[in-house]
């Protein structure tokens, strides 16, 4: 049963012998901890973050092509975007161009350099995640991305009826 916000939550952990280490955010911090690790080292090659390959890879699927989309998508603020665009602009990755219609518009483009090293991505995330689900059967990442939606779905319903009070 997925718990809603009218609904009492799950007791799993308790403040008597909570034990950091085996929480589910602690798990769940260690294991975004060393794919980002990882994955900072496959992109080193082509000089990029892990941060900076996100706005890359965001505008080479389709999913944002102007700062503000950008910035919304990467889940960061529109000032950290700018200096992160300041930054892949330097390596010749993407341009900033001003919206025909609407000035106060500006549209983010990959260069040719941006395209080739965005289509490298996908590739590396991956051969990063599925090392991480090394013997896991088709059954079992399956149900560990269901598990990890519901649970994900449960924080969003907590954090609506939050914003709500």
């Amino acid at each position: 049963m997925i718990s809603t916000p009218t609904s009492k939550p799950a007791e799993f952990y308790r403040p008597k012998g909570y034990a950091a280490d085996e929480s589910v955010g602690y798990l769940m911090r260690r294991i975004m901890t060393l794919l980002a690790q990882r994955v900072d080292q496959e992109m080193e090659p082509a000089g990029l973050t892990n941060a900076q390959w996100i706005p890359l890879l965001k505008i080479y699927m389709g999913h944002a092509s102007t700062v503000a989309e950008l910035a919304r998508e990467a889940h960061m603020d529109a000032g950290a975007m700018t200096r992160m665009l300041d930054r892949l602009e330097s390596k010749d990755l993407c341009k900033r161009v001003r919206n025909a219609e609407d000035r106060r518009v500006v549209n983010v483009e990959l260069t040719d350099a941006g395209r080739e090293a965005a289509q490298r991505i996908p590739a590396i995330l991956c051969d990063v995640q599925n090392a991480h689900l090394k013997g896991f059967t088709q059954e079992e990442w399956q149900m560990l991305k269901g598990l990890l939606r519901r649970m994900l779905e449960n924080g969003l319903a907590e954090q609506a009826a939050r914003e709500k009070q």
